[in-house]
């Protein structure tokens, strides 16, 4: 019988950040990854990721002996009582999920999985997914269970830890409650669903968020108009208990590996099921506006034309905390800038190597500190809300750079401190603070 031991296999974001946390909470853990060259740097405490905490957990599950990593699925999954599938789900190109690694990796160790495991899938899947895996693993002594991770790159760890519940689904509600207890030290309200709901509720989850950030964005563009301020109508409207404040600062659209993805999927999902969801559609053409509209700030900002301009962007990941780059708002409004001809030169905390142009990237040289992003450059653009940005010298920035106007896409840049250092600041959701002339961005 499976011994009570957790194997988590895949290493990514959530895999990794699972597994570490798990192991901090007194598991027996093995993470199983196919590149072997990353199990051994993750054996050694290397984290390959930028995750606020991440390298304390892993370092510490290490030492205490909770945490070990492995080459392969199969010999992380041997033995093992619960095993967690942390696997790329990307895409496949139509709004649907493509799920075969995840079957590959099923099909893999379903032969040698012990009598009473439990798979339990934490990976992003659609509906109906459980009872797929467990027609591939077809081995009615194993229990397939739904537990989607809600983690959000930056705080992955914190959100861990400190979870708002647990969703739990499966047609075997031993399997599903003994997969809840897992977590019990975290003291979280456990939500135990049938498989469908569980699978359900990260789309609707991710999806609801995304259509809040395209509301608030739309809303930003209508209070620049009448001359409101969206960072006041967000707090007024955040006191509501039935909307709360999160995910309610406007900035140049929403990105990352999990909202487009997953809008994208659940969209999918209705239209296979005949349907109707017109708010999923609003929310990505709301977003590609909101990506648009910073792009248009930033031509009128350098006198209507961008051919040859020299443009500093601060910020290139999605958003501040991470390192990753996927479907980043920063690089959707740069992709806009370069269509134009604009010679771009950026900066960001996490990034060190330049961007070449490819499918979602435009050429960017990636500058060493944010003073050089900006030598020569006729405009400065904030993209992404890193907490350093406000904390920047704005008189020594202005000795370098050839104009004297910051778009802030994220609204981080104090007015006064912009102004003393003769800086033009174009703002977002809110009427222009300008020196000297009237604004017409």
């Amino acid at each position: 019988m499976a011994d009570g031991r957790i194997a988590v296999i895949g290493t990514g974001y959530v895999g990794l950040t699972s597994g570490a946390c798990l192991a901090s909470l007194g598991h027996q853990v093995v993470c199983g990854d196919v590149d072997a060259t990353k199990v051994a740097a993750m054996s050694r405490g290397e984290v390959p990721i930028l995750e606020p905490g991440l390298d304390e957990l892993v370092q510490e599950g290490l030492a205490s002996g909770n945490l070990t990593f492995i080459h392969g699925a199969a010999a992380a999954a041997a033995g093992a009582k619960y095993i967690f599938l942390c696997l790329p789900t990307p895409d496949g190109g139509d709004g649907r999920a493509d799920l075969r690694i995840v079957h590959d990796v099923v099909a893999e160790i379903g032969p040698i999985l012990d009598a009473g495991a439990i798979l339990v899938t934490k990976s992003t899947v659609p509906v109906g997914t459980a009872q797929d895996i467990t027609t591939t693993v077809n081995r009615p002594d194993v229990a397939v269970v739904s537990n989607p991770e809600f983690l959000q790159e930056g705080t992955a760890v914190r959100n861990f830890m400190n979870p708002d519940r647990i969703v739990v689904g499966s047609t075997d509600r031993s399997a599903a409650v003994a997969v809840a207890e897992l977590y019990a030290p975290l003291r979280a309200p456990a939500v135990v669903t049938s498989p469908e709901s569980s699978e359900l509720i990260k789309y609707a989850a991710n999806a609801f968020l995304a259509m809040k950030l395209s509301f608030i964005n739309s809303i930003g563009a209508l209070a620049e108009t009448v001359g409101a301020d969206v960072a006041e109508i967000a707090n007024g409207m955040g006191y509501d208990e039935r909307i709360g404040p999160k995910f309610l600062k406007t900035g140049p659209g929403w990105g990352g590996s999990c909202f487009p993805k997953d809008t994208r999927a659940l969209a999918t999902i209705a239209a296979d099921h005949h349907v109707s969801f017109p708010l999923l559609e609003a929310t990505y053409t709301s977003n590609d506006d909101a990506q648009d509209r910073v792009a248009d700030k930033i031509r009128a900002a350098a006198g209507g034309s961008l051919a040859g301009v020299k443009i500093a962007l601060w910020g290139l990941t999605f958003k501040a905390g991470t390192d990753d780059l996927r479907d980043s708002p920063a690089l959707a409004v740069a992709r806009r800038l370069a269509a134009e001809g604009a010679v771009l030169h950026g900066y960001d905390p996490a990034i060190t190597k330049d961007l070449v142009a490819g499918k979602d990237r435009p050429d960017v040289v990636v500058a060493p500190d944010a003073y050089t992003a900006a030598v020569d450059a006729a405009v400065l653009v904030v993209l992404t809300e890193w907490p350093i940005f406000a904390q920047l010298d704005l008189v020594k920035t202005a000795g370098v750079m050839a104009g004297r106007i910051i778009v802030d896409g994220r609204n981080v840049i104090d007015t006064a401190t912009a102004a003393v250092a003769g800086f033009s600041l174009v703002p977002l959701g809110r009427p222009a603070h300008w020196v000297g002339e009237a604004a017409t961005v």
